[in-house]
């Protein structure tokens, strides 16, 4: 029996649209070990954003981050910045699509963002440090009032 292979079923690209696509992939995002490299600089070259509510934010948060829930994402909270500030937005984390939307806000307003791949659950997975976290803090998108 000759099953089909999922994987090469269907070729892969060429090298060069490959190349374009990948290369263009990184100018939308970054990742958890590179934000915290960046951390380690004097200057990281970004604001980073913690896109969450207050209250999640209050729980734990990235070391640098500031908070700026996405609902809040305005002209006029940004209006201290200059243009060209890069921002790096980040939520819960794959499951939670609220950086995903934080980034297309900055986008409309004419802001250049990336998105911090895996969020504070990758940053997590990677042993990073955050700042106010116990090991078991709920940290997802919908707080858990007690």
């Amino acid at each position: 029996m000759n099953a089909t292979n999922p994987v090469t079923a269907v070729p892969s690209a060429d090298a060069r649209d490959a190349a374009r696509h990948f290369a263009a992939r990184l100018t939308f995002e970054t990742d958890c070990a590179d934000v915290h490299a960046a951390l380690g600089r004097p200057e990281p070259g970004f604001v980073l954003l913690d896109v969450r509510s207050p209250a999640l934010f209050e729980r734990a948060h990235l070391p640098g981050a500031l908070s700026l829930p996405r609902a809040r994402i305005r002209a006029e909270a940004l209006a201290s910045y200059p243009q060209e500030t890069l921002f790096v937005v980040y939520c819960a984390g794959p499951h939670c699509n609220g950086a995903t939307r934080a980034a297309l806000e900055l986008a409309r307003l004419g802001r250049a963002v990336k998105e911090m791949l895996g969020g504070i659950s990758g940053w997590r997975t990677e042993g990073f440090e955050l700042v106010g976290a116990e090991p078991e803090t709920n940290l997802s998108c919908l707080p858990t009032e007690a």
